[in-house]
């Protein structure tokens, strides 16, 4: 069913893209004399980001006010230094610190013109206002987005879940009735099953050491996912082992704050090199006191960070000591196991004797959560993005759900 906006709405919402499709989500909010985007992704897969022409946005001459990104993941920031230079930009500072972390170390080209998002501090653009909320995803620092003109509210959710370590409850408590829900549904096209909790991946991988107290232990994860960091660090501490991470991770670590697990803070948290070059040295600059090398490795009870990139620094690392029947945790969506260098990594790790267990739960909301959603902030419409299956929402009788074909209302 098409369903069109009342023409006394003053907020006017384009989809430019991520409407029935997962990633790549890039969202126009305007007035008549206020322009604002919402994220600036990727398509999901593309190796080389394809620039969509958006004229004032990524080329031409700027007729946006400014850009609000809700995380830094690459479907939603992918394209952040794409934009045009004169657009300001709004991110969380911790999401900041850790996107500027790692396109530093990466290489990778960086925006600069970057402003940040305090939770439950309003931003005024032109005539919308923007109150970010502080969520829980699987991107530390990630907020829903409120806005507001003239009466008229308007909620984006950009990613979320409730299986985090944040309180869903208190963002709830915290969010008003609004007009408009632009709503991600990531995980509604496949068969539902609520997520695990970040705190029960903690009991299920202490028990899972506890049949080999005496073995090594290696983590396959996001460096950035900041939630499984502290999942993982916990886990090494309640099974009396260092934690270790690899040069990038204990950089992104750091950049998130004091209170994360990171070897300039946690004296249980060492940091060590992959690869002996100036920038891993350089970077390895702000942990004096915690470098540890491969000898001191095979001496120690240990949780690791590794990744598909280590894999020459793992089999120097093998020659040291024997860790056959070792565990590793594989801590990411199913999905990159399809990926030809993952694949690769899963292999050598097994010839090595290595067994590998999955450890991971979602970073997008079950139903259960948009349940609590919906109910807290009653919306007349539901616009959904982010997902396969906008279709699932029409069970929520008393909101409209937004097909539109133009993507305008």
């Amino acid at each position: 069913m098409l369903l069109q906006m009342s023409r006394y709405h003053k907020m006017k919402i384009h989809i430019i893209r991520g409407q029935n499709q997962i990633g790549g989500s890039i969202i126009e909010v305007r007035t008549e004399a206020t322009r604002v985007v919402l994220d600036v992704g990727c398509e999901l897969g593309e190796d080389t980001p394809v620039i969509p022409q958006v004229d004032g946005l990524f080329q031409g001459k700027p007729c946006y006010h400014a850009v609000f990104v809700t995380h830094y993941h690459g479907d939603h920031i992918g394209l952040l230094a794409n934009i045009l230079s004169e657009i300001p930009v709004y991110m969380g500072e911790k999401a900041t610190a850790i996107y500027q972390t790692s396109c530093n170390y990466l290489g990778r080209p960086v925006n600069s013109n970057i402003y940040p998002l305090f939770s439950g501090k309003k931003v005024a653009v032109g005539e919308i206002e923007i109150t970010p909320f502080l969520c829980d995803h699987s991107a530390f620092d990630s907020y829903m987005l409120l806005l507001e003109s003239e009466g008229m509210k308007i909620l984006y959710t950009g990613d979320f879940r409730a299986n985090g370590r944040k309180s869903f409850s208190s963002l709830m408590s915290r969010l008003p009735l609004v007009d408009i829900l632009i709503t991600e549904g990531t995980t509604l096209s496949g068969k539902h099953r609520t997520a695990l909790t970040e705190q029960e991946l903690e009991e299920k991988a202490v028990k899972l050491i506890a049949k080999q107290p005496n073995q090594p232990v290696f983590v396959f994860m996001a460096a950035t996912n900041i939630d499984r960091l502290v999942t993982i660090y916990r886990t090494a501490k309640r099974t009396k082992r260092i934690f270790l991470q690899d040069v990038y991770t204990a950089s992104i670590a750091a950049a998130a704050g004091k209170n994360i697990p990171n070897p300039e803070i946690f004296s249980d948290v060492r940091v060590f090199l992959t690869v002996p070059n100036e920038k891993q040295y350089t970077a390895l600059q702000r942990f004096p006191k915690a470098k540890i090398g491969r000898a001191e490795i095979a001496k120690k009870q240990f949780v690791m960070c590794v990744r598909p990139s280590m894999k020459k620094y793992l089999e120097r690392l093998f020659e040291e000591a024997d860790y056959s029947d070792g565990l590793m945790f594989y801590s990411m969506w199913d999905g990159y196991v399809q990926n030809e260098d993952v694949a690769d990594f899963l292999q050598f790790m097994e010839e090595n004797g290595i067994r590998i267990s999955n450890l991971h739960t979602s970073g997008h909301a079950d139903e259960e959560a948009f349940d609590k959603l919906i109910e807290q902030t009653c919306p007349k419409y539901i616009l959904p993005v982010h997902t396969e299956n906008a279709a699932w929402f029409e069970r929520y009788t008393n909101c409209n759900v937004l097909y539109e074909s133009e993507n305008t209302f």
